[in-house]
């Protein structure tokens, strides 16, 4: 799917309603999902147990 048709669905999907503000987040949030995801292939992304001691850094 070309970046062209994944934006067109992504707005596709949205409701009527929906804002440019809403329009360029979805876009945003779905092109960093693709990017993790293409980086979790190449073996780019980071164990389960890494990603707790980061996050417990974060959380207390």
């Amino acid at each position: 799917m070309t970046t062209k048709e994944i934006a067109k669905h992504v707005i596709d999907t949205l409701p009527g309603n929906a804002t440019f503000d809403d329009i360029i987040h979805a876009l945003y949030v779905g092109a960093k999902f693709r990017h993790g995801e293409h980086e979790i292939l190449e073996n780019k992304g980071i164990s389960h147990g890494k990603a707790v001691k980061r996050l417990k850094k974060w959380v207390k």
